[in-house]
């Protein structure tokens, strides 16, 4: 396997599926070798071998702009013992190297690849070593920018890779259409994996603390109906809209309170436009929070909003579903076509999205009815039937290659 994060050194939900996959496959006897740009421990992964392509430290990973498509050829850290590295494209050029030097000496069965930061790596398994290469689509570059034109380095990435891969996997019939439509792929090559809720959810004894957010769960207990989100404050997510349909529906229901978690390039820009609408009271940010911290978030809230322009799926659904919040997820969101019940809009629908949060706030038969539905319907994909069906692709694909 072939990826750019794994927990606790994750960014975003990328790392969190490649972590829970990996588990699952290692779980059905699937022996893996996974490869990350950068040195580190990781407590939580010994079930596979986990090799670094760089000596560089994870935490300077996140400062090169690898999930912000504008910034993957720009410097990148300042006073750093970085040796040579300038840019993400350094980085991809070492890691290449070093996963061509691996496979001079080690030939698996298959080569699977988790987004275009590791595609030109699968690239040279299959081109020079001959071993099947599955492309793993988590979001596209029409994602991450919105569905705008994005970057054209990376949209030629994504091209060579998607139509050189054996296979494709993609994160949910959303992404699939994306790649067959942007890509002009053939749907016969590409296979739907949705991903499943971490199973840490499920296993480590999560508590409620309600001394965390003190001031939270006294607004709760006056009445207040608590709505979040939780994302990376990009173009992609949506978050303006959100904000706006905030502002209207806090014009009708003045007890509502919008906790933003997360942050990203547009975070003052989220700021200044809830200043500009006059709902600062009514807004919380809390910066960028993992954890328990987290956790207690989903706990407070009545309400997950994901207001995703373009969203392959969306995990932080799950994550709260399984906190027994109501969801309100856009229609260009994966995760929607899994969980049925949520309540869905377009993510241009401002008002349709304030009327939703609305019916929700002032009609607890509603809300009660859609969390009861919700927390059963999330639990009907899981990482196991996940693995398994990989593994049925990968024998599928390897039986192929050798005829």
């Amino acid at each position: 396997m072939l990826g750019w994060e794994l927990p606790p050194y994750n960014s975003g939900g990328l790392g969190v599926a490649c972590l829970n996959m990996a588990k699952s496959l290692a779980g059905c006897g699937a022996s893996i070798d996974f490869v990350v740009p950068y040195s580190a421990k990781h407590e939580d992964a010994k079930f596979m071998n986990i090799l670094s392509a760089t000596k560089i430290s994870p935490f300077l990973r996140y400062g090169n702009g690898a999930y912000v498509s504008s910034e993957i050829e720009k410097l990148f850290i300042e006073n750093q013992d970085t040796g040579d590295y300038q840019s993400i494209r350094d980085i991809q050029k070492d890691y290449c190297e070093y996963v061509e030097d691996y496979l001079e000496n080690h030939h698996p069965d298959v080569v699977h690849a988790h987004d275009w930061l590791t595609y030109e790596a699968g690239l040279i398994a299959k081109q020079k070593y001959h071993i099947p290469f599955i492309a793993h689509v988590h979001a596209t570059e029409f994602d991450r920018a919105g569905m705008k034109e994005g970057n054209k380095l990376i949209h030629e990435i994504e091209y060579e890779g998607l139509m050189n891969a054996d296979r494709i996997f993609a994160v949910s019939e959303t992404t699939k259409r994306i790649i067959h439509e942007k890509y002009h792929i053939p749907l016969s090559k590409i296979e739907v994996v949705y991903n499943s809720l971490d199973s840490k959810y499920e296993e480590d004894g999560y508590e409620f603390d309600d001394s965390t957010y003190k001031y939270i769960e006294s607004l709760k207990h006056s009445g207040w109906t608590i709505i979040s989100t939780v994302s990376r404050f990009t173009v992609q997510k949506g978050l303006t809209h959100l904000m706006r349909a905030a502002a209207t529906a806090i014009s009708e229901n003045p007890k509502l309170l919008f906790i933003f978690a997360g942050d990203g390039e547009e975070r003052n820009e989220l700021i200044q436009l809830s200043a500009e609408l006059g709902i600062t009271k009514n807004v919380i940010f809390t910066g960028f929070i993992r954890g328990k911290r987290l956790r207690d978030i989903y706990s407070l809230s009545d309400i997950f909003v994901m207001s995703s322009v373009s969203e392959p799926f969306g995990l932080t659904a799950l994550e709260a579903a399984h906190h027994g919040d109501c969801l309100i997820l856009t229609k260009q969101s994966g995760v929607s076509e899994i969980i049925w019940s949520a309540l869905k809009y377009d993510y241009w629908d401002e008002h349709k999205l304030a009327e939703q949060i609305l019916a929700i706030s002032k009609r607890p038969a509603l809300k009660k009815a859609l969390q009861h539905s919700i927390q059963q319907e999330y639990r009907q994909i899981s990482w196991d039937k996940i693995a398994k069906k990989c593994l049925e692709i990968y024998n599928d694909t390897v039986k192929k290659r050798k005829k």
